[in-house]
């Protein structure tokens, strides 16, 4: 899978990842960007899922495991730093599957978050792997 131009605001957002995530810590290294990863392998209910963001993205101890906390914590200047993010949700297709409306709010407050930071003009991306 060709890795795209993360300083592209445009394309910015969430996209689907085939290719190596190794690949993609590599490119926001390069990038100045953090980087961050949340295996979701083995996750079977919100609360879970919740608890696998909050350690994978290194959200704030405040970070209250809920879809606002998320929201807020992802539009926060201090967890995104200076110049972008990468993330990259690994294992997500069984809890996509498995928990349609939760991964459509889940995916809502990824491309909002996005948004956000494209007006703000730094990037944000995240790979559903």
């Amino acid at each position: 899978m060709k890795m795209p131009d993360l300083h592209d605001l445009e394309q910015a957002g969430v996209h689907a990842w085939t290719g190596d995530p190794g690949a993609l810590a590599t490119a926001a290294s390069a990038s100045g960007f953090r980087y961050h990863a949340a295996d979701l392998h083995g996750v079977t209910s919100k609360t879970e899922l919740m608890k696998a963001l909050g350690e994978g993205l290194k959200l704030p101890t405040h970070f209250g495991a809920n879809w606002d906390a998320l929201a807020d914590s992802l539009e926060d200047d201090d967890w995104l730093g200076h110049a972008g993010a990468v993330i990259v949700l690994q294992h997500a297709s069984r809890y996509r599957k498995a928990h349609a409306n939760d991964w459509t709010t889940l995916e809502d407050i990824l491309a909002e978050a996005a948004d956000y930071w494209r007006d703000l003009r730094k990037p944000f991306w995240v790979f559903v792997h």
